[in-house]
């Protein structure tokens, strides 16, 4: 594989990332891309903000990013993530933007 392709592979990552993000960050948190090897196919995340106090975090990661990340990028091979605990976890809490319909 050439750097032309190497090149190609992680811009179609970084425009995917931009896809990807402004979905957490509307639930307070942020997707941050941590690493890549387009060489290997592995990818490295992390979760901030909300999602460090979020129970559904690791679903996030495992059924929503990665599925999508290896669905639109067939050269991903693996995706590693983890959950960056904030200083004050609580603090994030309830601060995306979903609220409840009344009744």
């Amino acid at each position: 594989m050439d750097d032309r392709e190497l090149e190609r592979r992680l811009h179609a990552l970084e425009e995917l990332m931009k896809i990807l993000r402004p979905a957490v960050q509307a639930d307070g948190g942020d997707l941050l891309l941590r690493s890549a090897d387009a060489r290997s196919g592995v990818v490295e995340l992390a979760l901030q903000g909300a999602c460090s106090s979020c129970a559904i975090s690791s679903v996030t990661l495992t059924q929503g990013v990665e599925r999508i990340l290896r669905d639109r990028l067939p050269w991903v091979t693996e995706v590693h993530g983890e959950v960056e605990e904030t200083e004050d976890s609580f603090a994030a809490v309830g601060q995306g933007s979903w609220v409840p319909k009344e009744p």
